[in-house]
């Protein structure tokens, strides 16, 4: 796995942070999404003095790559142990169908996620979250996501609407 850290240039309270795993260990980071998702998986790191909250301890979890639950299955259980609700986005394809039924025993509240096939690309995450530190609805952060997806996939901004959607 690696890891970078982003701060956001416009609000400095404000931090990215990706870790890439290796593709051959795709349920590990499925799983890893959903133990944060739920806060059963806690961290923090410390930058330039600052104590930076990590998977259950931030408040948006973000899944980007293929969905291996297209794949495979997980048997673990993943209900929220803290109460709260996180936001996330999922861009992987099919993600509302085969993320569901697990991501509600989270309790997360899902900002972003697809319907169909789709590219996973950074792009879609940066003005997704772009909306999120703006503090945008739900609907608001979608509209960026889809209007990203249309410029850089050339396709219709209805077709990328339909693609990422958002809630429940």
């Amino acid at each position: 796995m690696e890891r970078l850290v982003f701060q956001n240039t416009s609000n400095q309270n404000y931090y990215l942070v990706a870790d890439a795993y290796d593709g051959k260990y795709i349920e590990n980071c499925t799983r890893d999404f959903f133990y944060s998702s739920s806060g059963q998986w806690k961290d923090v790191i410390n930058i330039n003095g600052k104590r930076i909250g990590l998977y259950g301890n931030s408040k948006l979890v973000s899944y980007v790559g293929h969905d291996g639950l297209m794949d495979f299955q997980l048997s673990e259980s993943f209900k929220n142990t803290d109460g709260k609700t996180r936001d996330c986005i999922i861009l992987a394809c099919y993600s509302k169908r085969f993320f569901s039924h697990q991501l509600k025993d989270t309790h997360a509240n899902p900002l972003v996620w697809t319907t169909h096939l789709m590219a996973p690309e950074a792009y879609i995450l940066h003005d997704a979250l772009t909306g999120y530190i703006k503090s945008e609805s739900g609907e608001q952060i979608r509209t960026r996501a889809a209007s990203a997806y249309s410029k850089y996939q050339k396709c219709s901004e209805k077709a990328a609407r339909n693609l990422l959607v958002s809630g429940w």
